[in-house]
């Protein structure tokens, strides 16, 4: 039992899972960081912060008590996933591809052979049938 862990452990796989753990916690952080320090600011120039959250609306529930719907926070939990997709995609995503195609033209790959199509294999059969049977 103490060897089956043992292999689990030391295959790639979980030491590159616990890498990525530890490295996207960190990510999150400078993620968070740049979307509190830039996106909510220019956010809050356009809106006013402090009433973001109160906007909502109240309905009262068949005994009479009133029920709140606060759609402000709502509004506010989808532009910051918004803000920080945004800050993902432009700061690290699109570099990180830009990086890519630049290295890619660097280093052309071997192009690989494609495969013939099964509709090709099949008239390719057809073919040599006849071919050998003599028939055209």
């Amino acid at each position: 039992m103490i060897q089956g862990f043992k292999e689990f452990i030391t295959k790639g796989n979980v030491i590159d899972l616990a890498v990525a753990v530890v490295i996207g916690t960190a990510f999150t952080a400078i993620v968070s960081a740049v979307v509190s320090s830039i996106i909510t600011p220019l956010v809050a120039m356009v809106f006013k912060a402090d009433d973001a959250g109160k906007f909502g609306f109240t309905v009262d529930n068949i005994y009479g008590d009133p029920v709140t719907f606060p759609i402000g926070e709502l509004i506010s939990a989808v532009i910051s996933f918004l803000a920080v997709a945004l800050v993902v995609y432009f700061v690290f995503v699109v570099p990180m591809n830009t990086y890519k195609e630049r290295k890619a033209a660097k280093n052309p790959a071997v192009e690989e052979e494609t495969l013939p199509t099964e509709q090709e294999l099949l008239i390719e059969i057809r073919d040599l049938l006849r071919r050998d049977a003599g028939i055209r």
